[in-house]
């Protein structure tokens, strides 16, 4: 099993700050007061005094266990890890495409909707294809409607015209 590295944050005695905010273990924040004093409240709860943030001024220090604390940061890292945020996947299609060929880009669409990526459909345009937009925009609907049979889709940007052909966002619904 591979270990998390989280940067152990300064406590207690570490802190090098004259002053802190401090929050309390119940989520309170209680305000700018002197390390001594925000110590002293901690050490009375039998608790740690753990620097949090130190990027503002004065840096933000919160009562709590510090096991406790390294122990859900650990958590939401492992949690961030095994998150997949889904990407935006590109898939082009040209103006002679034939059917088989919108079949074998359909299935991969596919995969990346399962994954749960978002597919950017783009057929490019060139020299005298552009005459012939109608037909472009009807395979582009074809595409989306092969997919459509499938897989539940909701097309997040409708088939828009572009300088040099046509495009549309499709993602799972």
């Amino acid at each position: 099993m591979q270990q998390t590295k989280i940067k152990i944050p300064f406590s207690n005695n570490r802190i090098r700050a004259k002053e802190v905010r401090l929050i309390d273990e119940t989520g309170n924040q209680i305000g700018v007061i002197s390390l001594e004093e925000a110590l002293a409240k901690a050490k009375e709860k039998g608790l740690d005094l753990v620097q949090i943030t130190e990027k503002v001024e004065p840096p933000v220090c919160k009562i709590t266990d510090l096991g406790k604390y390294l122990y859900s940061l650990k958590k939401k890292e492992r949690q961030q890890k095994h998150h997949h945020i889904g990407e935006l996947k590109g898939i082009r299609l040209t103006f002679a495409i034939s059917d088989h060929d919108i079949e074998v880009r359909s299935n991969q669409a596919m995969k990346f909707l399962l994954k749960g990526d978002k597919v950017l459909v783009e057929m490019r345009l060139r020299g005298r294809e552009k005459a012939h937009q109608d037909m472009a925009r009807e395979k582009m609907q074809r595409f989306a409607s092969k997919i459509g049979q499938l897989l539940p889709i909701k097309i997040e940007r409708e088939l828009k015209k572009e300088p040099r052909g046509f495009t549309m966002i499709i993602s799972k619904k």
